[in-house]
């Protein structure tokens, strides 16, 4: 029978053993972006990130999409065995020239961050009217 068990007093933190420990690289979120008539819609996956620790921001026509997930333990607590303390979510996007950046419009709601980003006018299909002569 193969299982596989962690063994909670073999495990040592860092800081027991003297060692620094690295923090792991930001983890790219799953996203969905839809698109529409008049714009898109961009839903990124950043479970276990308050809003404090959220970060959206657009430098030049890239969007970069950051958070901070901390688990705070109760005061005077040190964590025996923790497998998710500390994590980072990071991704970022180039914008199209047809979005209009300075319209973004940001929610988050259960750990998804949704951006709503809509086309510039000169982007957007429009009706021409044909006259009759």
């Amino acid at each position: 029978m193969n299982t596989s068990t962690t063994s909670i007093a073999a495990s040592t933190s860092a800081a027991q053993t003297g060692t620094t420990a690295r923090a792991p690289a930001p983890q790219a979120p799953r996203v969905d972006i839809l698109e529409d008539a008049e714009g898109i819609t961009l839903r990124a996956d950043m479970p276990g990130v308050p809003r404090e620790h959220l970060q959206v921001q657009v430098d030049g026509d890239t969007l970069t999409l950051r958070g901070q997930v901390q688990i705070d333990l109760a005061q005077g607590m040190q964590p025996f065995y923790a497998e998710l303390r500390t994590g980072a979510w990071e991704r970022s996007f180039t914008l199209s020239r047809e979005l209009d950046a300075t319209a973004i419009q940001a929610s988050m709601k259960d750990g998804v961050l949704e951006l709503r980003i809509p086309k510039a006018e000169h982007a957007k299909p429009r009706r021409v009217e044909v006259r009759l002569n």
